[in-house]
C-alpha cells in the first residue's frame, strides 16, 4: 500500500538542475557582453583630422609613428603611447605623393592578419549568432513554463502525504480519547470497505472536526490516514478561492479528481468555514465565486457518482457558520467535537512534548497540568518550548522547575518587564491596587484562590494578581460570575478608599473593561439578570455583517433594560468590593507592605497574611 501512489518531492536534484540552468544563463549573457566589448574596441574611434594638418605636422617632427590601413593613417603623437589621431589619404596615392617626410617620422604598414582580429572576426560572425541563438531558446523554455503555469491556475493545490518514513498514528496523540474513538470508525471504513458493504452500510463521506484552536484537529487528521495506511491529500479552505470566477470550483474538480485515482483515500480541508459559509449572507468577499466553490463541494460529495471510497475530512473552530447544505447526512454525516484536555489528558500532552528534552527529576508535570485549565495543546507544546528556551538562556544542563515556572507565567500572564521604572509613588499605588483585587478574591466565597500576586510590570499590565481555579469546571454559577465581578473591582476600589475617589488613576481601565463585559455577558447570553431572567439575545458572531445591515432582534426599550442589569451588576458588585476591603484594611495594608518589600508574593505567603480575615455581611449574596 505504501507504494501504491506517487509522491512528487521538490528535492536537491531540482534545486541543482534550476542551478545549473541559471549558471548557463548568466554564462551565456557574459559572453555575449565580453564580445561585444570586443568589437567595440576594436572600432574605438579616434578624433579625425585633415590630410593637411597631418602632414604639415607630421613634417614639423610632432608625429613619433604612422600607421598605415589601406587608406587610413593612424596617428601617434610624440609622447603618447598609442595612436589618437587619423587621416585618409586619396585612393592609390602612395605618402610621398602626399607630401609626408620620411625623414621626420616613423612610417608603419598595419599587419593584415593578427591574431586578435582573427578571434575578433569569429567572435562578430559566428560566436554572436550562437549565444543568442542560445540565449533565445532558454528564453522560449522560460516562457513556455510560465505558459503552463497559466494553464496549471485551475488545477488543485493540494499537498499529498503517505510515503512519509514516519506516520502519524493515534498512539502519538496524547488525550483525545473520546475523538480518536469517534474516528476509529473511519479507519475500520477505509482498511475493511467491503465488510461494510457486504451489510449494506453505507461509507460515511465527510467527518467534520470541531474544536478550539490547538486541541489538534489536523494531528488527528493525519493520524486517521497513517492508521488506514491510505494516500492523505491536505488544502486549506482559502486555497480554493482567488478573484477570478470559476477557479476555485476549477480546483476542487481537480481535487476531487485526483483522490478518486488514489481511492480509497482522505481529503483533508482545513479551516473549511473560509470556502463553507453559509451561503446569502452576504460574507465571503463581495461575489459568488466563493459560493460556486461551495456548490462545487456540495456535489462532488454527494453527487451522482457513487462508490467512490473518498473520505473527506474537515476542520474548523466555526461550525456555526456553515452551510446547513454541507451538515446534512450524505455530505459531513459525522461531527467530531475535539475539546480543550482535561487535567489528565493535559499531563500526557505535556510528557509528549518535554520526552526529547532534558527534564529534571524534580519537575512536577502534575501541578504544572493543574495550573493550566483551560489550555490547548498548542499552549502546553509553547510552555514545553519557553521552558527549554529559558534554561538554555540561564546555562542549565537539564530543564529545572523554575524554569518551567517561568515559562508558563511568561505564556500565561505575559514577560517580566523590569525594566520599566516605577517611581515609589506609582509603585505603592500599584500595591494597594494589586493587594485590593487579591484581599476580595480571598475573603469571597465563591471565588479562585490567590496564585501569585506581583508589582512587576507583565505583558500590558502594571501589575497582577493571579487567581487559579483548584479545579476543572465546565459550568460557572450565577453567585461565581459576582464573586469574579467583585474581584475584577477590588483595585478600583482599593484606589478610591485609600486615596480618595477623586485620586483614582488609570491603572484600573483594563480591569473595569473585563468587568462590563462579563457583566453584559451575564445578561445577554446566559440570561442572569434580574429583570430579564431566563432570557438571552445572543447574536451570533459569524453573522457579524448581518448583525449591521440587519434591525436587532429587540425593541430600544428592551436595550435600555440590559443597560440598566449591567449598570446593576457593576454597582453590586463594586459595593461588595468596598465592603470587603473596608472590613479588612489591615490585610490590605500588610499586603501592601510586602509586595512594596518583595514585589512578588506567592500564594500560601498570602494565605498566611489574610488569616483572620473576615466576611462583613454587607457583602455577602441574598
Amino acid at each position: 500500500m505504501d507504494n501504491k501512489f506517487p509522491v512528487k518531492r521538490s528535492g536537491p536534484g531540482s534545486n541543482r538542475s534550476r542551478m545549473l540552468k541559471n549558471i548557463v544563463f548568466i554564462t551565456l549573457v557574459a559572453l555575449i557582453g565580453l564580445v561585444l566589448l570586443g568589437v567595440t574596441n576594436q572600432s574605438t574611434s579616434l578624433k579625425e583630422i585633415p590630410l593637411t594638418q597631418a602632414v604639415q605636422e607630421a613634417n614639423a617632427g610632432d608625429y613619433s609613428k604612422i600607421v598605415v590601413d589601406g587608406n587610413q593613417l593612424d596617428i601617434t603623437k610624440k609622447g603618447e603611447p598609442t595612436a589618437t589621431l587619423k587621416t585618409f589619404t586619396e585612393p592609390n596615392a602612395t605618402l610621398k605623393d602626399e607630401g609626408f617626410n620620411y625623414s621626420k617620422v616613423a612610417i608603419q604598414a598595419k599587419s593584415t592578419s593578427s591574431g586578435y582580429d582573427t578571434w575578433l572576426t569569429i567572435g562578430s560572425y559566428i560566436v554572436i549568432p550562437v549565444l543568442f541563438v542560445g540565449l533565445m531558446y532558454i528564453m522560449l523554455r522560460s516562457a513556455q513554463g510560465q505558459g503552463n503555469q497559466a494553464l496549471s491556475f485551475g488545477k488543485s493545490r493540494a499537498r499529498l502525504y503517505g510515503n512519509e518514513h514516519k506516520k502519524a498514528t493515534f498512539s502519538d496523540i496524547a488525550g483525545s480519547g473520546e475523538a480518536k474513538q469517534d474516528l476509529q470508525e473511519v479507519v475500520e471504513f477505509l482498511k475493511y470497505p467491503k465488510k461494510f458493504a457486504a451489510m449494506g452500510a453505507r461509507i460515511p463521506k465527510g467527518v467534520l472536526l470541531v474544536g478550539p484552536p490547538g486541541t489538534g484537529k489536523t494531528l488527528l487528521a493525519r493520524a486517521v490516514a497513517g492508521e488506514a495506511n491510505v494516500p492523505f491529500f491536505s488544502i486549506s479552505g482559502s486555497e480554493f478561492v482567488e478573484m477570478f470566477v470559476g477557479v476555485g470550483a476549477s480546483r476542487v474538480r481537480d481535487l476531487f479528481a485526483k483522490a478518486k485515482k488514489n481511492s480509497p483515500c482522505i481529503i483533508f480541508i482545513d479551516e473549511i468555514d473560509a470556502v463553507g459559509r453559509r451561503r446569502g449572507s452576504g460574507m465571503g468577499g463581495g461575489h459568488d465565486e466563493r459560493e460556486q466553490t461551495l456548490n462545487q463541494i456540495l456535489v462532488e460529495m454527494d453527487g451522482f457518482e457513487q462508490g467512490q471510497n473518498v473520505i473527506v475530512l474537515a476542520a474548523t473552530n466555526r461550525a456555526d457558520v456553515l452551510d446547513p447544505a454541507l451538515l446534512r447526512p450524505g455530505r459531513f454525516d459525522r461531527r467530531v467535537d475535539i475539546g480543550l484536555p482535561e487535567r489528565k489528558d493535559r499531563e500526557a500532552i505535556l510528557k509528549v512534548h518535554f520526552v526529547k528534552k532534558p527534564l529534571a527529576k524534580t519537575v512536577d508535570l502534575d501541578s504544572l497540568a493543574a495550573k493550566t485549565a483551560g489550555s490547548s495543546g498548542a499552549d502546553l507544546a509553547n510552555i514545553a518550548n519557553e521552558s527549554a528556551i529559558i534554561a538554555a538562556r540561564n546555562g542549565h544542563s537539564q530543564i529545572s522547575q523554575s524554569d518551567v515556572t517561568d515559562a508558563f507565567e511568561r505564556v500565561a500572564i505575559g514577560p517580566e518587564r523590569k525594566s520599566r521604572v516605577m517611581n515609589e509613588k506609582e509603585k505603592e499605588l500599584t500595591a494597594f491596587h494589586e493587594a485590593g483585587h487579591a484581599i476580595v478574591g480571598h475573603v469571597l466565597p465563591d471565588s479562585d484562590p490567590v496564585h501569585k500576586v506581583t508589582i512587576i510590570p507583565r505583558g500590558g499590565t502594571g501589575g497582577v494578581t493571579w487567581f487559579l481555579p483548584p479545579e476543572d469546571r465546565v459550568y460557572t454559577s450565577l453567585v461565581e460570575y459576582k464573586d469574579v465581578l467583585a474581584r475584577a473591582l477590588g483595585g478600583r476600589v482599593a484606589e478610591e478608599l485609600v486615596y480618595g475617589a477623586d485620586r483614582i488613576t488609570t491603572g484600573g481601565g483594563n480591569d473595569l473593561q473585563k468587568a462590563a463585559e462579563i457583566a453584559r455577558d451575564m445578561v445577554v447570553n446566559q440570561g442572569m439578570g434580574k429583570k430579564l431572567r431566563d432570557q438571552v439575545f445572543h447574536v451570533d458572531e459569524g453573522m457579524m455583517l448581518e448583525r449591521m445591515v440587519h434591525e436587532r432582534e429587540y425593541s430600544d426599550e428592551t436595550a435600555k433594560v440590559i443597560d440598566d442589569e449591567v449598570e446593576a451588576l457593576i454597582t453590586e458588585a463594586a459595593n461588595r468590593a468596598r465592603a470587603v476591603i473596608k472590613a479588612n484594611m489591615s490585610h490590605l495594608k500588610a499586603l501592601k507592605e510586602v509586595l512594596l518589600e518583595k514585589e512578588t508574593v506567592e500564594g500560601e505567603e498570602v494565605e498566611l497574611l489574610f488569616k483572620g480575615a473576615t466576611m462583613p455581611k454587607a457583602a455577602a449574596l441574598y
